[in-house]
This record gives structure tokens, sequence and C-alpha cells, in this order.
């Protein structure tokens, strides 16, 4: 094992490491702190430049490109020669400010990516960064808990933004703080910032002055910002009162909080509304004097008509633009990652009904008082983005207004970083169909069990039950509803609901695995060489590659596996650290694992090349060279410094014994089948356990006089020597060998005569299998388009539940491992599909490339109807989808439309937008697909190519 040794920068005089040694000990300070990450924990920002060209210079001497979690050494080329990086520069980073102005310190740009534009490193992994190169500056980010339940962690890379205002003075200040931080701490920090006194801190209030009104009062001095919803760049008010008043008004608050009504507005002071029509400068909320979950008196709705007209000054739109108008050609800009923002929103925006709908009168239907809405301010932030959407003209729109009260009610897609655009329609689609429910009082009706009742009746209830608390524009266009059917397997109890669905979510008939094929040896003789298949992770890791191999051949705690890759009959690379990533084997390489014996004690690493002889044509005298031939093997050799020839023979043998023709064998040659179907049978599944075993190595093993036989031989064996030059090993058995004290490993030649040739059975060193060998069926299964059609099968296929989500059977009052059967019962005007290219695990996120051949028109879905009443053809065309390209994190989404008016197809692109030809709207990167119901008639009209023509509901 390498010997790790801190050394530091050669500027400051001592050792410098080498490359290499400078990335085992990164990797092992990186490995060792990421498993002890923890709440509070410090990362530090690195530019990915800096890191790219660390990276080429420690694996410059490499064959290959380390894995180290999940920002060590990843997506990386190696190259030939790389320098040693210059001192750590993240001014790509960061704005070139003046500090000694700027309250906020460093500021990074905002629009940065992880793994584009910067990696992060642990604590420790800087510091000893920060000692070799030194350089800066230092961009330290905090570990905060995240996720619903506070039980992940990830690193703030962009802190709250806060705007303070103090009044009266009318100073400002910015400044960055943790939304973990307390309104204690925002408090301390904004009396720090504006020089107020321990006297003046006492009367000072802190107001959330979102959207430049007075929103509420944050007197709730341990309560996080992130728990009261503070949201990036928004303003802090900072009332400072003085003593004269300071009494009353605490009176005043505190009268107000125990009546449990909001606090009105009790300064003079109002800010000047913003001169920029991007922003809205009307607080929806301050003059409600209601929030998210709080219900508004109905007295207070008159203010609701000057509050509209003070979203539509802030759009621009002050007239509303009639539906047979020009317009719907305007893009979104990009304010920094906001392409799956932009993509979305087109879709829903060219959704001829929501089009309709919002340029018309809408605010009428507002739910003012619904606790699970955003008291009208999506549906209103929404309508207004909407309207200037589909207004005359071309400019491109900076949707800021509505992305503030995105992040508002949606926190989860705050800050700069991307997102999914299929989450952020799922919470557009629920959050405004609860802003515009016509249902006010919705008291819940439990739907009963179908116990055999008709499914039509049992449908229509269930539907019935569902429109009495749920009734919205939303609903009338984007709900469909399907059968759910359970079945017990222990009592066959049949459940049977009907249930609501705004979009169908279809799997990828593909897989997140990847089936690998290995050759194994046994290095102590005991077993001939065999094929094994195992399935792994197809994002996964060396370890997991090792896992289930020796889970696959009952590997013995003793044992231990050495995996290789060989090329050309030379050992390519050892896959020695466990966090390579498989998606650097391909399925045309060839892997070999080695099963040897755990050791305490020293050890030295044989390894055995082969060799024959080659005749050369063209020379009269047919001159002879050897040549690289079959399978390098390995073992292991124990020494206590010092080793024999006769020891290095030995082992050979014992490697090679299992090959060996016996004599007393030869005739039926028994190895033979078994030795075939090990060898050639590449489809071999050993995760059962089974191992194909010669009888040979059997009777060897027990024959003590086979085993004299094995050692007589001599094996024309040549050691290379550091020099490069050879020793024969065949002479000389007990002469020692001179090893270098730093040797781990030695190099040694079997020269393999025809007689020897003869001697051994090789096919098993010949033939060696392909990681994963593509059969006929598998090469047309890679080049066939994925039907949709066989996707939404995918979906409705009956399957058992997975063992987290079993269900309750109330027959047989336990949790069972049910089937589960889905069928469409109740189709939506608007059909939305989600293809599911995306899938996270703790430790890896996926993205399918996978293409889908989707139908543009004629989208025929009558024979996936479970309801037989049903007489009406369920056929629907295709008008928009949202495309993701790139990968996961770093991708960017594009919208395909077609303008009905038009009946022509364009591409939005944030603010650009083009015209494009119907074929081209299909491509492997359709994400989210918008489906119109055809009305009767229209079917005959459109004609044309149906894109896929699916018969009878089967599957392409």
């Amino acid at each position: 094992m390498t010997e790790v040794r801190v050394a530091c920068n050669s500027s400051s005089g001592g050792a410098q490491l080498t490359p290499e040694e400078e990335r085992v000990l990164i990797r092992d300070i990186a490995i060792t702190s990421e498993s002890k990450s923890k709440e509070g924990d410090s990362f530090y920002l690195i530019t990915q430049r800096w890191w790219q060209h660390w990276i080429d210079y420690v694996n410059q001497d490499q064959t290959y490109v380390t894995n180290d979690g999940s920002f060590m050494l990843e997506n990386c080329d190696t190259v030939s020669s790389s320098k040693r990086p210059a001192s750590i520069d993240n001014s790509d980073l960061i704005y070139d400010v003046n500090l000694e102005e700027s309250n906020a310190g460093i500021e990074i740009h905002d629009t940065l990516l992880e793994g584009r534009d910067y990696v992060l490193l642990p604590q420790e992994v800087w510091n000893q960064f920060y000692s070799w190169y030194g350089g800066g500056p230092a961009l330290a980010r905090k570990v905060i808990s995240s996720g619903l339940s506070q039980t992940e962690f990830a690193v703030e890379v962009y802190p709250l933004h806060l705007q303070l205002l103090v009044m009266p003075k009318g100073d400002r200040c910015a400044i960055r703080i943790s939304k973990k931080e307390t309104i204690g701490e925002l408090h301390k920090r904004a009396c720090e910032f504006f020089d107020l006194n321990l006297e003046q801190a006492r009367l000072v209030c802190i107001w959330d002055y979102y959207g430049h009104h007075k929103h509420a009062l944050m007197n709730d001095m341990d309560k996080t910002l992130d728990d009261a919803n503070l949201q990036m760049d928004q303003d802090i008010l900072v009332e400072v009162h003085n003593n004269a008043n300071g009494t009353a008004l605490s009176r005043f608050i505190r009268s107000a909080l125990d009546n449990g009504s909001t606090v009105k507005d009790t300064s003079s002071f109002h800010l000047e509304p913003s001169k920029s029509n991007l922003l809205i400068t009307g607080g929806l909320s301050a003059s409600k004097g209601a929030s998210r979950g709080c219900s508004a008196e109905p007295s207070q709705s008159p203010n609701l008509t000057s509050q509209g007209r003070e979203l539509d000054n802030a759009y621009g739109t002050s007239t509303v633009t009639t539906r047979g108008s020009s317009g719907g050609l305007i893009g979104l800009q990009n304010l920094g990652n906001t392409c799956f923002m932009n993509s979305a929103i087109q879709c829903l925006v060219h959704t001829a009904e929501f089009a309709e709908y919002f340029r018309e009168d809408y605010r009428q239907e507002i739910n003012w008082q619904n606790p699970l809405g955003m008291v009208g301010e999506l549906a209103l932030t929404f309508g207004e983005l909407l309207r200037r959407l589909w207004a005359p003209g071309r400019t491109a729109i900076a949707p800021r207004q509505f992305k503030m009260k995105l992040a508002r009610f949606a926190p989860q897609f705050s800050g700069y970083n991307q997102h999914d655009s299929q989450e952020l329609l799922a919470f557009l689609l629920d959050g405004l169909h609860e802003d515009l429910n016509r249902v006010k009082h919705n008291p819940y009706k439990k739907s009963k069990d179908a116990d055999g009742r008709p499914d039509e009746e049992v449908a229509d209830e269930y539907w019935a039950n569902h429109i009495a608390r749920n009734d919205s524009i939303i609903v009338d266009v984007c709900q469909g509803q399907y059968k759910s059917t359970l079945v017990c397997p222990e009592c066959n109890k049949i459940s049977v609901t009907f249930d609501p669905f705004m979009y169908l979510s279809l799997p990828l008939q593909s897989t997140t695995t990847r089936s690998m094929t290995v050759m194994v040896f046994t290095c102590d003789g005991s077993a001939l060489p065999f094929a094994c298949t195992v399935t792994v992770p197809k994002q996964g890791r060396c370890r997991d590659l090792i896992n289930a191999l020796s889970c696959a051949c009952s590997l013995k705690n003793r044992d231990e596996l050495k995996l290789a890759e060989v090329q050309n009959h030379l050992f390519e690379r050892f896959l020695e650290d466990p966090l390579i990533s498989l998606s650097t084997i391909k399925d045309d390489d060839h892997l070999v694992a080695y099963k040897i014996a755990k050791s305490l004690k020293k050890t030295l690493l044989l390894r055995l090349i082969h060799r024959c002889q080659e005749q050369e044509t063209g020379d009269t005298k047919a001159a002879q060279k050897l040549k690289p031939f079959g399978t390098p093997l390995v073992s292991l050799i124990s020494h206590d410094g010092v080793i024999t020839k006769g020891d290095i023979q030995k082992v050979a043998h014992t490697v090679l014994s299992p090959l060996l023709r016996s004599e007393s064998l030869r005739q039926a040659d028994i190895a033979e089948p078994c030795s075939s179907l090990a060898a050639s049978n590449t489809g071999h599944n050993s995760s059962s356990g089974e191992v194909c075993t010669s009888p040979v190595s059997d009777s060897m093993n027990k024959d003590s006089s086979g085993s004299r036989a094995v050692t007589s031989l001599k094996l024309p064996l040549q050691l290379v020597e550091e020099s490069n030059a050879c020793i024969d090993l065949s002479v000389g058995e007990d002469k020692a060998i001179k090893l270098s004290s730093t040797s781990t490993s030695i190099l040694v030649y079997v020269d393999w005569s025809q007689e020897l040739l003869e001697k051994y059975n090789i096919h098993y060193l010949e033939n060696l299998p392909e990681v994963f060998k593509y059969g006929p069926v598998n090469k047309k299964a890679r080049t066939e388009p994925l039907s949709l059609y066989t996707c939404l099968e995918g979906f409705l296929r009956e399957e058992p539940l997975v063992p987290e989500d079993m269900w309750y059977c109330p027959k047989c009052k336990e949790r069972r491992q049910a089937s589960k059967k889905l069928d469409l019962w109740r189709l939506p005007e608007v059909l939305v599909i989600h293809l599911k290219r995306f899938s996270y695990s703790r430790s890896m996120k996926h993205k399918l490339e996978t293409f889908v051949n989707f139908p543009i028109r004629d989208f025929e879905l009558t024979n996936y109807i479970a309801n037989k009443n049903n007489t009406q053809r369920q056929l629907y065309e295709l008008y928009a989808l949202t495309n993701h390209y790139g990968g996961m994190g770093s991708g960017h989404y594009t919208a395909h439309i077609k303008l009905l008016d038009e009946n022509r197809w364009y591409n939005f692109d944030d603010t650009h937008i083009s015209p494009i030809n119907e074929e081209d709207v299909k491509s492997a990167a359709a994400y989210v697909l918008f489906y119109r119901r055809v009305k009767t008639g229209e079917a005959i009209s459109n004609g044309g190519n149906s894109g896929t023509g699916h018969n009878n509901g089967s599957s392409l």
C-alpha cells in the first residue's frame, strides 16, 4: 500500500508530492470527509477551470480516470501531459466588487452551475489544496438540512440576499444570510449594519416587506428565515421608533397579535411605487390582510379591483386582446436557469382553453378563502403574464414577478438552479386549481367500496364526490379518472377505486441497470475459469460490480476479487478504486476477475502474460516471433524478503493446474463439456450461485500423483526486470530473485511451445467474452423506436406493489404486497403526458435518452378506455411539448408549440422563436407532451400521417 504523506507547497520549501500521490491523498481525504458530512460543515467552491487542470495534471500518467464521490474526478478526459496548476484562481466565479463597500461580502455570479462552473470541496480538501497551491479567494458555504423531513443535507451555495431598508432614515443595505438563520440573528445584523445603539435596537420592528408592502411583522426571534418564507432579493423593512410612541406601538402590536388579526401599516411612511414596468407595486396580501392559509374578510374584496389594475399596469397591459388578433409569438427572457419555467409557461399559455379563460374576466372565479390556495396571487400573476404573452408584438418579456411569486409559494423553485419542468407544471396546475376552485364550502364525502357494484356506478360516485370539492377551469380541462384495482395475494380480496389524475407519468421501457459478463479465474487452482453474468446499476461504480460478482461466486471471507480490464492479451488497467464509474467500461470491453486469498503476510502480485511463437511470412527461413495471446493471469506470492525461481514456478503451476490435460483423463477429455458451457455461454447468469467446476481440478486436488505430475513440469517462464531484461526461471530453482524494496508486483512471461500447448486446454484462455454481447434481437431493440403506446401499456400493466408501498388488506387485517392494475376510465379535454426520463436515488441521478415515437395526429386511445359504456371516440392531436437537452443539472429546456390559428409549429427557446417543420417536432429530447381532444369531424379534415398508427391498442 502506498504510504500517505502530507507535503507543503513547493514554494514553502517542503517536498512536493508526485501527481499520483496528490490524487490518492485528495481521494482519501474526500471519501473520509463526505462520509462524515453533517449540518453546519463548510464546503468550498472552486472554479471548474482550475479543477479540470488539476484533474489533467494528476491523471497524466494514468490510463484511466478515477471517479471519487459526487464531485471527484468525474467526466474528465485523461491527457498525455499536463503541467502543475498555478495557484487557485476563483476570479471567474465572483463579481468585481469593492469589498469595503459591500456588506454582503464576496458575491458570486447568479447563474453558476455545479459541474459546469464550479465544484464543491469539503473543507478538509480545500485546506489541503490551499496548503499546496495557495490563491483564492476562499468561497465557503454551509451544509444545511433540506427536504420535507429536514433529514437530507445540501450545500447552500446561494444564501438569501435581502435588501434592508431602515426608516425613518431611509438608508439601504444588502446582506447575505442563510435561510436557516433566525429572525433574531437578522434583527442583530440589521442593528449592526445601521449602527443602532442598544436603546434604539429595543425599538426596532422588522417587517416582511415583500412587494413593497408590510406583509407580516417578524417578531418570533427563534423562527428561521426559511420558516418565515423569505425569498431571494426581497425587501425587509427595519422600522426604528422613538421613545414617545414606542410603548404605544408595543401595546398595539401585542393587542393585535393576541386578537389574531394582522398588523396594519402603522407608519406614515410609504415607499414610492417602482418605476419599472416589470415589478408589481401592489401587494395583495398586505391589502387583504391575509397570507397563504389565512382567510380574508368579504368586505375587503372591493379593493381587489384596484389591485388587478396595478397588475395590469405592472405588466404593461391595459387592454384585453381578443382571441382573433395576432399574438402568441412572444418569448420569455431567461433570468438564470429559468428555461425550465419558460418552456412550461409557454405550453400552458398556448393551451386554447386557458388562453381564452385568462383573457376574459377570470377574477370573479378566484377563491380568496381557500386555505389550500395562494389567496389568488398565483392565478392573478399567471393570468396577467398570459395576457402579456398574447398581446400584439414580439418583444420578449422578463417574468421576474412570476418567478418571485413562484418562489414565495414554492420555495423549491427559488434561486438560480435548474429544476424539472414537469415538477413545475404539476405545481402550477395544482396551484391554479386551488386559486380558481369554484367550491367555497366543500365538506368531505367518503366514497364507498365497490363491493360488487357495477364499475359505472362506482366511478360516477367517485367522480361526483371529487367534483363536489374540486371544480375549476383546471379540472374542466386537464383532469381525468382512472380505475385502480388491488388484489390481495393471500385472500384474493379485490379493492376497486376510481381516482382523478392531472397528467399521466409513463415509464420508458428501458432499464437503469445493465448486465455485465466477467471471466472469473480461481488463482489457487481449485476450479476452472467460468463466465459470470451479473446485473449492476447502469450508473453504478466498481464496488457494485465487485459486490455482485462476490455474491454470484459465493466468495468466502478469506478471499477477495481483483478486477482487471484486458485488451490485446495484456492488462489495460486494474480496477482497484471502488469508486470508478461503470460508465467507463464499454460493452465491448473484456473484464477478468481473479479470486485470490486475502493475506496479512508480505505479498507480491504475480502477473503472468502468455506468449506463443508466430511465424512471419516473406522470409525464406520462416523467422519466429513471440506474440502475446490468451488471457493474462495473476496470483499472489508470499515472501519474507526473498523469492526464489522455484517459488514463482510453483505459483505459476498452481494457477495453470486446472487447465492441465491429465494423461488419465486425456482420452475422454471430461473437462470439455463443462468448460465449453462455462466459457462460451456468456449469458450464463451466475447470480444463483452456480459455479461450473471441472472434474479435472477435483481429480488433481485429490490425486497426489497428479500433484507430483504438475510440479514436475518446468514451465518456460521469463521474469522481466526493471531494465526490461529477462531472466530464465526454468533453471536454478533455488536461486533467489533480486527485488526492489519498492516492488509491489512482478511481471513474468509464459512462453508456450507447441509441445506445452498440447499439455494444457488453453480454450479457457482464448475465449474471453465481451462485457455485453449484442445479439440480433438486441441490435434491433437498440435501433427500433419505442412507441408511446408501449409506454402507456407499461403504465397500465398489472404488477406487484413494491415492498415499501404495501397495501393494508381490510379482510386479512395485514399489510400485503398486492398486485395493482390501472385502467383509463375518463379522459380530459387536454391530456398531459410526462415521459419519465429522469430517475433519482440517494447517490445518483440518471437520464434516459430513449427516443419515443409519439403520434402528432390521430393519437387513438378508444381501445384503452375500460368504461365500455363510453361510445365517444377518444382521439387526440399534439399541440405542444417541452424538450430537455443535455444531462442532469446542466441541460436546457425548450418548447415546441403549434399555433392552432396558423396551423404551424414553432420552437420556443427562451427569447428566440422560430418556425419549424412538423417532422422536426419529434426527437429524443421530448419530455412533456400536450394533447388536445379532436372534436367529432376534425379527424377526417386533419388527415395526414398519424405518426405511429396503432391498431386495436396492441403494442407495436
